[in-house]
């Protein structure tokens, strides 16, 4: 994967850190709901203001914005930017991508229980068109490759896995399910939603055939832009329904009666990228690119070993895979009320994101080992309030 900067470059969680100024009061451990707030991306949002002010509707600076994004997008995943659609959401990059077969001819689509609600939904709505769905509904199992296999025949012509799964930040072994799914003649789509920004992506090394992604998250920018990745040379049973202008070979020609469509996979892509999320998409991409990635992974993944320790002594029960091969940049933990739990470590200004039974508490570059000690003392002080009352 492509870096700024070589894998001997010493990561220092402080230096980045100072790109966040939130950060001086508040431990923000919710960026598997929404990144910090930089000084970067700040910025992206004033000079959005200040080029409108200047030029009222600049769009060739605006569309140069969106093809810097496109190509700087992917450099970061080690992709070319022919293969890069831009879209609104995850879900439309789902919908775009799974749309494109043509499930008449019949074929199953196998998904599983890590996956994120809304690419599962995408997924599901295809049985209307005639896709059978197969899903390990065991988010243990899943993790491994060995769940899949018996699952993966000739009959199965999509496999979704997810990098980083959104329950608990698991990890599934993505690139040997893509094997898998590859010796049996099948596509692979990879939801790396929950991963990127802190898991490093090499799209050629995973070896997938689709990939999405967004800018908020871990990506440190706002919802509104996400990204599909689509192997060069792949084509599909099906252009896509749902299209626009910025899906056709010359969004500027203006003909309303010309429905071309671009071999790259800008064919995907639809109506008016949102500009402020372009715009915040390169801010964050700004921050990201100027760290080693293996460096900054490294350092994520000893901070969420102290937290999960931590917790563990204080006898809360995690959801957290045995092998260290499988865990991700989230650490959660189990409680009956974790909305609640979420407001009362929240008073102690420590940021966390509550899904379902679980407390979700996600680690990023700019984390550091005090974070994870403020972190402990709050849920142990909540905790103890709890078992006070």
């Amino acid at each position: 994967m492509t870096t700024t900067h070589p894998s001997s470059t010493p990561f220092s969680a402080e230096d980045f850190r100072a790109n966040f100024p939130p950060l001086a009061n508040m431990v923000h451990l919710a960026s598997c709901s929404q990144g910090a707030l930089s000084n970067q991306l700040s910025a992206s949002l004033t000079a959005v203001t200040d080029s409108i002010t200047d030029s009222a509707a600049p769009w060739g600076l605006w569309m140069d914005e969106v093809e810097s994004l496109r190509v700087r997008i992917a450099a970061f995943i080690n992709a070319s930017p022919d293969e890069i659609a831009i879209v609104p959401s995850a879900s439309e990059a789902a919908y775009q991508m799974v749309s494109s077969f043509d499930w008449s001819k019949g074929g199953a689509i196998l998904t599983s229980n890590l996956e994120f609600p809304s690419v599962g939904h995408v997924l599901r709505a295809q049985q209307a068109n005639g896709a059978e769905i197969r899903s390990i509904d065991d988010r243990i199992a899943a993790l491994e490759a060995d769940a899949w296999a018996p699952l993966i025949d000739e009959g199965v012509r999509l496999v979704s896995v997810p990098l980083v799964s959104y329950h608990d930040g698991s990890r599934a072994d993505a690139a040997a399910v893509t094997e898998l799914a590859h010796a049996a003649g099948a596509r692979v789509f990879v939801d790396a939603y929950q991963g990127a920004g802190v898991v490093p992506i090499d799209v050629k090394a995973l070896d997938c055939d689709y990939l999405t992604t967004g800018s908020l998250k871990y990506m440190l920018g706002l919802a509104g832009v996400a990204f599909l990745y689509v192997r060069g040379g792949i084509t599909s049973d099906r252009m896509p329904e749902l299209t626009g202008w910025f899906g056709r070979v010359d969004p500027f020609a203006f003909d309303p009666a010309l429905v071309d469509y671009p071999e790259t996979a800008r064919r995907f892509e639809s109506g008016t990228p949102a500009v402020p999320a372009v715009y915040a998409a390169g801010a964050g991409l700004t921050l990201l690119e100027s760290i080693d990635q293996e460096a900054g992974w490294a350092h994520v993944v000893r901070l969420s070993d102290l937290l999960a320790d931590g917790l563990t002594e204080l006898g809360v029960e995690l959801s957290r895979p045995a092998s260290a091969a499988r865990r991700g940049p989230q650490v959660a933990l189990y409680d009956d009320d974790p909305v609640a739990l979420s407001a009362a470590i929240h008073e102690h200004r420590v940021m966390s994101a509550p899904r379902s039974r679980l407390l979700r508490l996600s680690l990023h570059y700019y984390n550091t080992e005090a974070d994870v000690k403020a972190a402990l003392t709050a849920i142990a002080a909540a905790r103890h309030g709890k078992d006070a009352s």
